[in-house]
């Protein structure tokens, strides 16, 4: 399939294109992130280097990087921190220009240790209550630029930031005729909500997408689902759900038109299985040198949604999420670079066994052969 063809559905492409559609519209808060000069407590961190942060922003980053069309669509403050993210997003290639400044409300900010995100001495500051982007709501959007994508990118911390964005989360995931595609990353944040209420919220706004993005950990602590097939069973309505579960790699279930072939064998291989309406795929992640573990979830989203624009299988969708989460996990900040398309197809379309020894460090992106990345532990 052309890359530039649409997709009608996450598992059945379609042949022809309107001309002004961009392939895909992410909306949600963009931050401007404090990245830390050195590891610690945020109370002894000397200096920042400032860079830009956001689930859909960096999907919009990510994307565009790629080569698609993106769009990302959103609120700023009308302030020198606005103007940056504005900028600094444009860079990518990422359309803009339906972004929205807010001369009353400050633009949202954060920082962070440089410490892992699932350790204990792991800091996070946000400064974004009453930001631009809390006063989205169904009125303040612009729904002609957010609904001209051939998938529409959500995030359920959008849900979080106020009643309003809630308001404009539910209309977005109610099905009706003509909305594009939609895709949610579910992103459960339990520290934006006020009351335990959010997980049963993001579990009925997942419900009403076509295509869900959710770790197996972040699922046991929202819904006290414990494995793939439980999160499957809670949610049957998706026509794609992608099951993250770290460096263990992912699991997808996609409503299958007919009977799936097994995957050949091999270390590094995807397993297919079927059940009464699913085809299940489960593709191990490559080893990698981790630098930083933020960003890696939009970013295999990103790479998951690139490859599904393309027509490719599930088992190469999942690998080219997989190798755009690992681009993210190599750098310090939430955006890497991904590699050139052509590099990305070919470690995507190794062999099993050559897929099963692949480790990627720092820099990896900028290597041209694929064999540099494949190395015994």
């Amino acid at each position: 399939m052309d890359p530039g063809e649409p997709v009608r559905s996450p598992s059945v492409t379609g042949t022809a294109a309107e001309p002004d559609v961009v392939d895909v519209v992410c909306l949600g808060e963009s931050m401007v992130t404090f990245l830390p000069s050195r590891a610690g407590r945020l109370a002894d961190v000397p200096s920042f280097t400032r860079g830009i942060g956001g689930a859909e922003s960096n999907v919009a980053c990510a994307l565009a990087a790629a080569g698609h069309r993106a769009r990302w669509v959103g609120r700023v403050g009308a302030d020198g921190f606005g103007d940056h993210l504005i900028e600094a997003i444009t860079a990518y290639g990422v359309d803009t220009g339906a972004v929205r400044r807010d001369p009353h409300r400050p633009t949202g900010v954060y920082f962070r240790t440089a410490t892992d995100r699932a350790a204990d001495a792991h800091e996070v500051v946000y400064y974004r209550a009453g930001s631009a982007a809390s006063a989205m709501s169904p009125r303040t959007v612009p729904y002609d630029a957010l609904l001209a994508g051939r998938f529409l990118h959500l995030s359920g911390i959008t849900a979080a930031l106020s009643a309003d964005c809630l308001a404009l989360m539910r209309d977005l995931t109610t099905p009706r005729p003509g909305r594009p595609l939609l895709s949610f990353d579910v992103n459960h944040r339990p520290g934006l909500w006020r009351d335990a209420s959010g997980a049963g919220v993001l579990l009925d706004l997942a419900r009403g997408a076509d295509l869900v993005f959710v770790g197996e950990d972040e699922a046991e602590d929202a819904w006290g689902l414990r494995g793939a097939a439980a999160i499957r069973a809670a949610l049957p309505e998706p026509e794609v759900l992608v099951v993250k579960q770290g460096a263990a790699g992912a699991t997808v279930y996609a409503r299958h038109a007919g009977p799936a072939a097994p995957a050949g064998p091999g270390t590094g291989g995807a397993t297919d299985t079927t059940t009464a309406t699913d085809t299940v795929t489960a593709v191990p992640a490559p080893r990698v040198d981790v630098v930083a573990p933020v960003g890696a979830g939009d970013a295999f989203a990103a790479g998951f949604l690139s490859a599904t624009l393309r027509g490719l299988d599930v088992r190469h969708r999942i690998r080219h999420g997989h190798l755009m989460a690992a681009a993210a996990l190599t750098v310090p900040g939430d955006l890497g670079t991904p590699p050139v398309r052509a590099h990305a197809d070919r470690l995507a379309g190794l062999d099993d066994p050559a897929w099963g020894k692949l480790h990627l460090g720092p820099g990896w992106t900028a290597a041209v052969d694929a064999t540099e990345e494949v190395r015994t532990p």
